[in-house]
C-alpha cells in the first residue's frame, strides 16, 4: 500500500520536548488527525534508559555525575537497554500506522536497520546485522541503534545512525548492555565524512523506497493547525511519557 510521509527536519531538539511531541504524534495518527510523519533531528547529549536498562548495570556514571558533565537521562518506554544521543547523531522517529499491511514487528525493525545498512552503503561503507541483535553493525562495531514502541500498530521512537557523533560520550553507559562491544560513526570509517544534510537526503530516500512512500516537506511544523484534542490524552487511558 502507497502512503504520503510528511517529514520534519527539527535540527537540534532536547529529548524530552522530542518525547513529548511524539506522544503528541501518535495519539493525533491515531485518531487520523495527522498524515503518517518522519521527524529527522538531533538531541543535546542525553542518555536513555529502555524498559530492559538497570542503573547499577550499563549506567558507568551516577545521575548526578551525568547530569554535572551535562547529559541528560531519560526513562523511556521503548524496548531495549542504555543508549546514548548527542550531536552528530542522526535520530529519526516515525510515527506511521503499520496497518493494514505492515503489521510485523520483526519486519518493521528490520526496515530500520536496512535503512541505515542502505545508508552506509551509499558512502562505500559494509554494514550489516548481528545475528541477536538488533542495530546496525560494521563488524562489531555497532553505528546505528534502535528502539520502537507501537500502540495500536502505530509507531514511535526509531532508530539513530552515527554520523559525526563524539564517540567519547559512550564511555559514559555499556551502550544497549553490550559489554566487549564497540562504536563506531561514518566519520570514524570515512577519511571524508558527509554533512548531516547529506545524510539526512540519502535517509529520505531510501525511507521513501524502503516504506512504499512519497514523500512531503510541509511548510510549518509536524502539529500545525492541530485542534488541541487531536492529540490530548485520552481520559481512559495511562498517558504518562513512557
Amino acid at each position: 500500500m502507497r502512503r504520503t510521509v510528511h517529514v520534519h527536519r527539527l535540527g537540534s531538539i532536547a529529548y524530552g520536548d522530542a518525547l513529548e511531541l511524539q506522544h503528541r504524534l501518535q495519539r493525533a495518527r491515531t485518531r487520523g488527525a495527522v498524515p503518517d510523519t518522519l521527524l529527522l533531528l538531533e538531541h543535546p547529549p542525553t542518555v536513555t534508559l529502555g524498559r530492559s536498562a538497570r542503573d547499577d548495570g550499563n549506567l558507568l556514571l551516577s545521575r548526578d555525575a551525568l547530569a554535572a558533565r551535562g547529559f541528560d537521562v531519560h526513562e523511556v518506554g521503548r524496548g531495549g537497554d542504555v543508549t546514548y544521543h548527542g550531536p552528530g547523531q542522526l535520530v529519526g522517529y516515525p510515527i506511521v500506522d503499520l496497518s493494514p499491511d505492515r503489521q510485523d514487528v520483526r519486519r518493521y525493525v528490520t526496515d530500520l536497520e536496512e535503512l541505515m545498512i542502505r545508508v552506509c552503503a551509499d558512502y562505500g561503507v559494509e554494514a550489516g546485522r548481528v545475528a541477536g541483535m538488533n542495530g546496525t553493525w560494521i563488524g562489531d562495531r555497532k553505528i546505528g541503534a534502535i528502539g520502537v514502541r507501537i500502540s495500536r500498530w502505530i509507531t514511535m521512537h526509531g532508530f539513530a545512525l552515527n554520523v559525526r557523533t563524539d564517540l567519547s560520550h559512550f564511555g559514559v553507559i555499556v551502550p544497549c548492555g553490550l559489554v566487549g562491544k564497540d562504536v563506531t560513526s561514518l566519520e570514524r570509517e570515512l577519511a571524508e565524512p558527509p554533512t548531516m544534510q547529506e545524510v539526512e537526503d540519502r535517509l529520505e530516500a531510501h525511507f521513501a523506497e524502503r516504506f512504499d512512500a512519497d514523500l512531503v516537506h510541509p511548510a510549518g511544523g509536524p502539529l500545525d493547525g492541530l485542534d488541541e484534542a487531536a492529540y490530548a490524552p485520552e481520559p481512559w487511558r495511562d498517558a504518562r511519557p513512557g
